[in-house]
C-alpha cells in the first residue's frame, strides 16, 4: 500500500492517499482515501475525538463535500473519505466508471481505507454513507458485526424506486441480462434533473464532470443485478449492529419532467420507500425527515442543509455516540 499522504484536489488540508486493490482486465485497481483532521483544540477537547469517520459515497459521484468534513472535524472526529474502485480519484483510463458485480468486492477498498486510517486502539469507527453508499455500507456493517460503533446513513438506496414488488418482478429479467451480457448499456433514464437541482440551490462545484457526469454514468445489467441483491438482502432484513441515523427529504418529486419543487426534495429515490426500508437495518434506527432536502441532504439549499446537520450533531451528542 502507497504510504504516503499527497495534497488533494480539494486544497489544504485536504489530503489523499492511493490504494492499489491489484488488477483487472484493463489494468491496475485502485481506491483513494481522503482524509481532513481536527485541529488542535477539538481533537483534545471535542465529544468525537476519539471517533474515526469513514465516508462513502453514492453512484455516479466522488467525495466532494467539504462542509461535511468540517462538521466531523469540529467535533473532534478525524474524518475520512473513499472514492471507491473505478469511481472519482480512482477512476482509471479503460474503465467502466462505477462498474461491479457484486457489492461485497467493495469490502477490499474498505478494508484497505481503514487500515490507511493507522493505528486504531480505543477509537470508535462511524461510517457515513450516502445513497449507494448507504447501502454499501449497511451490506457491510451487517457482515461485519461490532466493526462500526455508528452507521449514518444520507438517503440511503435501500430500495428500488419502483418499490419491493416492482423490484421482484423486475430481478429474474436483470439476472438473465446480466448472464448473458453483463456489460450491456442500459437505455438512459437520468434526465439530469438532480444535477440541475443542486445547481440551482448553488452547492455543487464547478469542474470534474468526468467523475460525475450530468446525466450518470451509463448502467449495466451486472450492476444493476450487483444492486438489486443488495435491496433483496435488506428487504429480508440485516443487523448492522450499532445505532443506525437514516436522513432523508420529507418528499420525493418523480424525475419525468422538471419541476421546480426538485429543488427541495429528493428527485432520485422514494424516500418513503426509503423510510420503510430503513426499519429491516437493525435493532436501533432513527429517521430523520428534513424538510425541503435534496437527495443529498448536505447538499440542499441552506436552511434544510443546516437542519440536517443539527439533527445529526443531536443525534450523535446526545446518545448514539454519548459518553
Amino acid at each position: 500500500m502507497n504510504t504516503d499522504w499527497a495534497p488533494d484536489v480539494l486544497g489544504a488540508p485536504f489530503q489523499q492517499r492511493t490504494l492499489p486493490l491489484g488488477s483487472d482486465a484493463a489494468g491496475p485497481v485502485v481506491a483513494t482515501v481522503v482524509r481532513r483532521l481536527p485541529g488542535a483544540v477539538p481533537r483534545l477537547f471535542a465529544p468525537l475525538r476519539d471517533v474515526d469517520v469513514l465516508y462513502v459515497h453514492g453512484w455516479s459521484d466522488y467525495f466532494f463535500q467539504t462542509e461535511v468534513a468540517r462538521f466531523w472535524n469540529d467535533l473532534g472526529a478525524r474524518f475520512y473519505a473513499l472514492d471507491l474502485r473505478r469511481y472519482g480519484r480512482s477512476l482509471r483510463e479503460g474503465q467502466t466508471p462505477g462498474y461491479t458485480n457484486s457489492l461485497s468486492e467493495y469490502d477490499a477498498d474498505i478494508a484497505a481505507a481503514i487500515e490507511a486510517m493507522g493505528p486504531r486502539r480505543g477509537r470508535r469507527l462511524v461510517l457515513v454513507g450516502h445513497s449507494t453508499g448507504g447501502l454499501i455500507l449497511t451490506l457491510w456493517a451487517a457482515r461485519h458485526p461490532g466493526a462500526a460503533a455508528a452507521l449514518v446513513l444520507n438517503s440511503p438506496w435501500l430500495e428500488l424506486q419502483i418499490g419491493s414488488l416492482g423490484r421482484q418482478a423486475l430481478a429474474p429479467l436483470v439476472r438473465a441480462a446480466a448472464w448473458v451480457d453483463p456489460l450491456g448499456r442500459h437505455p438512459e433514464v437520468d434526465l439530469g434533473f438532480y444535477t440541475r437541482a443542486q445547481r440551482e440551490v448553488g452547492s455543487l462545484p464547478e469542474g470534474h464532470e468526468d467523475w460525475r457526469p450530468a446525466r450518470g454514468f451509463p448502467t449495466h445489467p451486472g450492476w444493476l443485478a450487483a444492486i438489486l441483491a443488495g435491496h433483496a438482502t435488506v428487504a429480508a432484513g440485516v443487523d448492522v449492529g450499532c445505532p443506525a441515523l437514516v436522513l432523508l427529504s420529507s418528499t420525493w418529486t418523480a424525475p419525468l419532467q422538471w419541476s421546480a419543487s426538485m429543488t427541495s426534495s429528493d428527485s432520485v429515490l422514494d424516500v418513503d420507500d426509503i423510510a420503510r426500508a430503513a426499519t429491516r437495518m437493525g435493532r436501533l434506527v432513527t429517521v430523520a425527515r428534513i424538510p425541503d432536502a435534496l437527495h443529498d441532504v448536505f447538499l440542499s439549499a441552506p436552511e434544510p442543509r443546516a437542519r440536517a446537520f443539527d439533527d445529526l450533531r443531536h443525534w450523535l451528542t446526545g446518545g448514539a455516540l454519548a459518553r
